[in-house]
């Protein structure tokens, strides 16, 4: 039996409006953020391929994942649908699909309910998945809509089904339009947020009017130069490093840590910088805290050479120390407690490093 049959919660309810219009994405006044479309590969991606390749299998595989991408726009339509096309969705064991390879929509900044991450169609069309999705809005105000993109998956094809007829305007321009970088591990990339939008960086840029570029990436954040480099040649209000946890060894974060904080220091000499050590701090305390305190060497390090725009934030501090056991799912990646904890432990330094950025 479907659970849907019993409990209409669970339904997912098909496009069958007879006057939807459909627009393909990019295109104006849709504003696309987080992400770029690759019109030679068809798919979006966070950042070019041949620099990827440069830097490890992992980066290479995931850069296509649509972590921190989003779609901006103001309607009064009473409805917005999606309809994308996805590779094989990404399972994972820890993780669900919602948040892996669904889409999140919010209206006027508040959560309104996510796209099916399960096919509307049973077979494949070229390999891929067709997907859809509707959400009807409460007002008929002219609102700013946010669509929150998976975190773990990539999107090929995406177009934003309205009621035809509708006013569709670009949205307000976010309070700070340079993005935040945040560069670092799964956890920065969205791990394991319930649904795309609870991922802790998606709730310090609705906290804080931020556009921002998630360069999160599972297992394979660790500081090497060809990232190095890459950072460098971003244009940020703020650049978070948050890649404790994907650096195999002490020893390969003393190798690589400082050289990260100088390379983008050097090339960016104004632009705040914010350091943060992992998490789960209390999931292994004495390795942690190792880790934990040559971080923050390195920030002491930058702030003797004369660096007024660099700040640390103990990871210990993330979760806290009451019910820091609930914070997680498997005693590393957060879930929705942990990925807000951490978003209001880093929102007031964040906050801080933005002011110094104009």
């Amino acid at each position: 039996m479907d659970i849907a049959e019993i409990d209409k919660n669970f339904e997912i309810k098909p496009i069958n409006e007879p006057d939807v219009e459909w627009f393909e994405i990019p295109q104006a006044p849709f504003s696309l953020h987080g992400v770029y479309y690759d019109e030679a590969e068809e798919r979006f991606r966070r950042m070019p391929q041949e620099i990827a390749n440069q830097v490890n299998k992992g980066v290479a595989w995931g850069c296509t994942h649509t972590a921190g991408g989003r779609i901006r726009f103001m309607t009064n339509s009473p409805y917005v649908a999606v309809k994308f096309v996805e590779p094989a969705m990404a399972a994972m064991w820890n993780m669900t699909w919602i948040g892996s390879c669904g889409f999140g929509v919010y209206a006027g900044g508040e959560f309104r309910g996510i796209i099916s991450a399960r096919p509307a169609t049973t077979s494949a069309v070229d390999g891929k998945f067709a997907f859809e999705g509707i959400r009807y809005l409460p007002s008929l105000c002219l609102e700013e809509i946010t669509i929150c993109m998976p975190l773990y998956n990539r999107v090929h094809k995406l177009y934003i089904g309205l009621k035809k007829g509708s006013v569709v305007q670009k949205p307000k321009p976010y309070a700070y339009e340079k993005p935040v970088v945040f560069y670092g591990s799964s956890i920065t990339q969205g791990g394991c947020a319930s649904h795309p939008g609870n991922d802790y960086i998606y709730q310090l840029s609705r906290a804080l009017h931020f556009d921002y570029i998630n360069l999160g990436f599972s297992g394979s954040a660790k500081g090497e130069e060809p990232m190095r480099n890459y950072l460098a040649t971003l244009d940020s209000s703020v650049f978070v490093l948050d890649y404790d946890h994907n650096a195999p060894t002490l020893e390969h974060l003393q190798e690589t840590y400082y050289p990260l904080y100088e390379t983008i220091r050097s090339a960016h000499p104004k632009t705040p910088i914010v350091i943060i050590s992992r998490p789960n701090f209390y999931h292994d305390p004495s390795v942690s805290a190792t880790r934990r305190d040559y971080i923050k060497s390195v920030y002491k390090r930058a702030k003797k050479t004369g660096d007024k725009k660099v700040w640390f934030i103990d990871g210990a501090t993330l979760f806290g120390k009451k019910d820091y056991d609930l914070c997680t799912v498997d005693l590393c990646h957060p879930n929705d407690l942990g990925m807000y904890r951490m978003a209001k432990t880093i929102a007031p330094v964040l906050k801080k490093a933005l002011k110094k950025s104009k």
